[in-house]
């Protein structure tokens, strides 16, 4: 009888990947052994060393590439390895796109219990970038200091706090790099002292960019561990004729120095301190202070046509205010069709009252407008309702309201407090764009005793997806249609659009 063979850490193995996991692992096996390896691809045979072992499986660390898969290609950054972000970047774009629209089938057919043929006959095509590269409008850098104690700036290695120092990521706009040189020459030539994590001391925590794709606007915040007096400072900081606010709050130590090289950085249009004097993983504070330039920036999204081959703008067009903490989708061009696929599932015919609920600052509920008779929103951050509120006046859309509070809370309240105007108020579709851990249960619940028309469900994790639909499912619903939009090229997350139809209504 053959005894199966015992791997422990540090042992080194040849294996050639077979397939790859929901987090881009590489996966293959060894004499019925199960190894997990990042960076490795399908085809790839390599050699491994293995980091952490268990009874039926173990994690290994690529070690050499000994035959290279027709799929490995030259990964365009250097620090691809380390750092935690680009987690296929090895991988060619042909077949990202495969593995993503692999993803959400074994997702939908494994978690959500759906049935293989039928999942394949519901799949669209996915809808991939032109070029997946510099999609990212924003970016939130880390600051620290190196071995040397040089202050430095770029990304953490993957599932460390430790900085890799990089200010000309591949995913981020190329402006990005001349901003963070900006700021860390000034932090080294005026002493900024940096945030220690452990000891809770120094100043400057991260450095946040946004950046309108369409307008070119761009803003710079600095996350600052500050609990000084908010002195006033005069200075005038011009930009050829344009003279911008001229007595900005003293946060920082000689910030008209920074705010004059950033000032220089075309198309600036606003620079913030946002206050964070937490022990704490969350990156921004709640406390926002603009010291140079407008409170927002803003940014344009039109209305694209997803029955043709390439999907060209309508010419319809709404505009958004994007604040430092405001939500929004990260590829501005991606999310056009995105919002436009999710606009055609929902196939309204301008009769239509839509409830969306997760509606964040409304960009969805704005595109719904369009198309529909009225569109509620329900966000439960009062801040995105506020932003929600005025895009709508921004784009003089009037069909939109917008409502604080969980949409298991809001729904039922009006139902209760209004019984005459059920009618009105009845959707015929509700829309949920919800967080990566899915929706709440007692959503579920009340969007299935609402029991619109249709749903259209936008995930941007189809694990917690696949578990939403099984409970839609069993609830009276059935799928009419699923399409993947990659927003995230060289990384493993990918965004989904269901179409759910109610079986009931259906056969009425």
């Amino acid at each position: 009888m053959n005894r199966k063979i015992e791997y422990k850490k540090n042992d080194l193995v040849t294996v050639t990947i077979e397939d790859i996991s929901n987090e881009g692992e590489g996966i293959g096996k060894v004499d019925g052994f199960t190894l997990f390896i990042k960076d490795a691809i399908i085809g790839d045979t390599v050699e491994a060393k293995i980091i952490k072992s268990k009874k039926h499986y173990a994690y290994a660390r690529l070690e050499k590439v000994i035959s290279p898969s027709s799929f490995r290609v030259e990964p365009k950054c250097k620090f691809h390895r380390q750092c935690g972000g680009c987690q296929i970047q090895a991988m060619s774009y042909e077949k990202q796109l495969e593995f993503k629209q692999q993803k959400i089938k074994n997702n939908l057919i494994r978690i959500g219990g759906f049935d293989e043929v039928l999942i394949d006959s519901l799949m669209e095509p996915i809808i991939g970038m032109d070029n997946p590269y510099h999609y990212r409008n924003k970016a939130q850098y880390p600051v620290g200091v190196d071995r040397e104690g040089q202050i430095i700036t770029g990304f953490y290695a993957g599932h460390t706090h430790s900085i890799i120092a990089n200010t000309s990521c591949l995913l981020g706009i190329k402006e990005n790099e001349e901003i963070l040189n900006a700021v860390l020459f000034y932090m080294r030539e005026n002493n900024v002292s940096v945030y220690n994590e452990a000891a809770g001391t120094g100043l400057v925590r991260h450095v946040l960019i946004r950046t309108g794709f369409t307008s070119h606007e761009i803003m710079v915040c600095l996350v600052l561990n500050y609990s000084g007096d908010k002195a006033c400072h005069s200075g005038n900081y011009e930009r050829g004729q344009a003279e911008r606010r001229l007595k900005p709050l003293e946060f920082l130590p000689c910030q008209d120095k920074l705010i004059k090289a950033l000032c220089k950085i075309k198309n600036m249009t606003s620079v913030s301190v946002s206050i964070n004097n937490e022990r704490t993983n969350v990156i921004m504070g709640k406390e926002i202070h603009t010291i140079w330039g407008k409170d927002t920036i803003s940014d344009t999204i039109h209305v694209r046509d997803m029955s043709k081959k390439e999907y060209p703008r309508t010419g319809q067009a709404l505009t958004f205010n994007i604040s430092p903490l405001s939500f929004y989708q990260i590829n501005p061009v991606q999310t056009e069709k995105l919002y436009s696929l999710a606009l055609s599932y929902s196939g309204l015919t301008g009769k239509e009252i839509v409830w969306d609920l997760y509606c964040g600052i409304g960009t969805i509920s704005l595109f719904l407008s369009t198309k529909a008779k009225r569109v509620y929103g329900i966000e439960v951050v009062p801040q995105a309702i506020e932003d929600a509120r005025s895009n709508a006046e921004v784009n003089n859309i009037k069909n939109v309201e917008f409502f604080v509070g969980r949409a298991e809370e809001v729904l039922p309240e009006f139902y209760e407090k209004m019984p005459d105007c059920q009618s009105m108020l009845h959707p015929n579709v509700i829309v949920v764009d919800p967080p990566r851990k899915g929706c709440d249960e007692a959503c579920l619940d009340t969007m299935l005793k609402m029991k619109p028309e249709r749903i259209v469900y936008v995930s941007c994790d189809s694990a917690t997806l696949a578990r939403d639909l099984k409970i839609l499912c069993d609830g009276g619903y059935e799928i009419k249609k699923v399409r993947g939009v990659d927003q995230f090229g060289q990384t493993v997350h990918v965004e989904t659009v269901v179409l759910l139809g109610n079986q009931k209504s259906e056969r009425t």
